[in-house]
This record gives C-alpha cells, structure tokens and sequence, in this order.
C-alpha cells in the first residue's frame, strides 16, 4: 500500500486503517467509533541519530528536566545546530556530565555516535527501505536503547502502520478497558489476538491508548 497523500510522514492510510480494524474486530471498531478520529501525526525526524540522543536524555525523566538537559548538551556545540556523531565521540566524558547526563546516559551517547559512524544506526534514506524487525535489530544493539524505545521511534517517528508494542503496559491496560477484561492479558495471548488488525496493529495500538484517556475522561 503506498503511503497516505493526506497525512505527510504516515505509511498507511488512516481511514483505511480503521474501517479494516473495525470490520476484522468489531470491537475494536467500538472502540474506533467512540474515540473518534485518528490524530496521530509524525514528528519530522531528520536522522536517527538525532532522535535517538533525545530519546536517551529523555529515559526516566520528566519532559521539562530533559528539555533542559538537551538543551545543554546542545549548547556544547554551538553555532551548530545539533551535534554530530564525531563531535559526541571528541567530547570528553567529564563535559556531557557538567551539561547533566548521567554516566549511564554520556556512555550511551557515546555508543550511539559510535555506531552511527560503523554504520549500525542507519541513515533517513537507508532507514525507509529496512524492515521493522531490521530497524529494531539494529538499534538495540545502541547501549541504552531497549526494544521499546525503537517501537516508539516506529510509531511516532518513522510512521510505520504494523507496530505493536506488547511490552507497553498502556496498551495492554487500554486492552482490558476495551474489551472488558478484569486482568491484564498476557503480552502472548495479546499478540495472536492482534493477528487480525494486520496490518494496521499501530492504528489499533493507539486506539487501545485512547481507551484510557476515554475512561479518565
């Protein structure tokens, strides 16, 4: 299927998505018609290295904390814009730690810059012709970047219509909600439940999120 005029960044078709999800699990398509719309849009993301050192300053921390620490990271390396790979490798392990990062964190910048320049982490342009299982086998190899993480990158980022992120405890509760479960499902039955949303099971992900915001609200 090629990738949706309407919404730039996306590789599917929304409304395609949801009538495909409502008529393969209707539901789902309960849920779809009471949450309404699909709103998600990609962040522009110019490389992975980018996005990735954000995602690392941004582990367990609070959004406004870790928009200070990039931001001084970032400062580092002014007038650039951003920092490159060879600049994050230059940079003396002492100095990531003055601008905040952890030495768990500067040690995984310090990879991931690393394995940019191997090649490991690939670019925009190589990135759009890999698979999800080889995207998510390449950048777990970065110290510091779980499976999670690149999920996220997938969905968010990279627009990709097939993800399902079984180790995400909002979507495993949104589940419940929708579908009137007392328990949490375990992540296995969960995944060949989701068998039949392929090949839209991100669509069908951030449907299940919304089940949530649906009963706080």
């Amino acid at each position: 299927m090629g990738a949706s005029l309407a919404i730039p960044g996306l590789a599917y078709d929304p409304e395609a998505a949801c009538r495909h999800l409502t008529a393969a699990d209707p539901r789902l398509g309960a849920l779809i018609l009471r949450a309404g719309a699909f709103t998600m849009r990609p962040e522009p993301t110019q490389s992975l290295f980018g996005a990735l050192i954000e995602a690392i300053v941004y582990q367990q921390l609070s959004g406004k904390a870790a928009e200070t620490i990039l931001g001084r990271v970032v400062a580092l390396y002014r007038p650039r814009r951003f920092p490159r790979p060879v600049d994050i490798l230059d940079t003396p392990v002492a100095r990531l730690r003055a601008a905040g990062l952890s030495a768990a964190k500067a040690a995984a910048v310090k990879d991931l810059a690393a394995r940019t320049l191997d090649g490991t982490v690939p670019t925009m342009a190589r990135v759009r012709r890999m698979s999800d299982d080889e995207i998510i086998e390449r950048l777990t190899a970065v110290r510091g970047i779980g499976r999670w993480r690149v999920e996220m990158l997938l969905l968010f980022r990279l627009g990709r219509p097939d993800v399902l992120p079984l180790g995400d405890l909002g979507v495993r509760k949104g589940f419940a909600r929708a579908f009137n479960r007392r328990a949490l499902l375990d992540p296995l039955v969960l995944s060949r439940r989701a068998e039949r949303w392929r090949p839209y099971r991100s669509v069908a992900s951030w449907y299940l999120w919304r089940a949530l915001d649906l009963e706080r609200a």
